[in-house]
């Protein structure tokens, strides 16, 4: 396992949306793996391949305490079927936009399918916090960002603030 360099706004990459993986091997096996090793020390609860420079349709996903068991899923090629119509208002943050939160309306509950690394189609409805971090990783495979929930002049600003550091670290 090794840890991947996580991409930022304003790298365009992030808004291109992620192409379905068609084979499951051991380079999306590794792959996977270095997304973990990456998430966790980040920290962070989720990771789409596409905020490590891979923009295929990937995410993995553990939102278990630090007292608790992890609780990795990968999930490749994820859709989702069904969502509730109840709303639920939660915190979020980006580990590809540092140092940003936002409280966001989402869906209370999903029903997620995709693909195990075994290449086995899962089916999982789950509420929550669990449920929060899916709809974020697949709206990153969509190259939608938590900052598209905002007014486009609280976007701007944001966008405008991390154009200035990604120069700023440049020069």
């Amino acid at each position: 396992m090794s840890k991947l360099p996580i991409i930022t706004l304003p790298d365009p990459l992030l808004r291109q949306a992620s192409k379905p993986i068609e084979t499951i091997d051991a380079d999306v096996k590794r792959l996977a793996s270095d997304m973990f090793e990456t998430m966790y020390v980040a920290p962070g609860i989720g990771l789409a391949a596409v905020q490590v420079g891979v923009p295929r349709q990937m995410l993995v996903l553990d939102v278990a305490d630090d007292d608790e068991t992890p609780r990795p899923i990968t999930m490749i090629n994820p859709q989702i079927i069904e969502s509730s119509n109840e709303m639920r208002t939660h915190e979020e943050g980006c580990l590809s936009i540092p140092d940003f939160k936002l409280d966001i309306d989402r869906p209370d509950w999903v029903r997620v399918t995709y693909l195990d690394l075994d290449g086995k189609l899962q089916e999982l409805r789950t509420g929550g916090l669990l449920a929060t971090a899916i709809q974020h990783e697949i709206d990153h495979l969509r190259g939608k960002l938590i900052i598209d929930f905002l007014s486009r002049l609280k976007r701007d600003i944001v966008i405008r603030r991390f154009k200035k550091q990604s120069r700023d670290a440049m020069s």
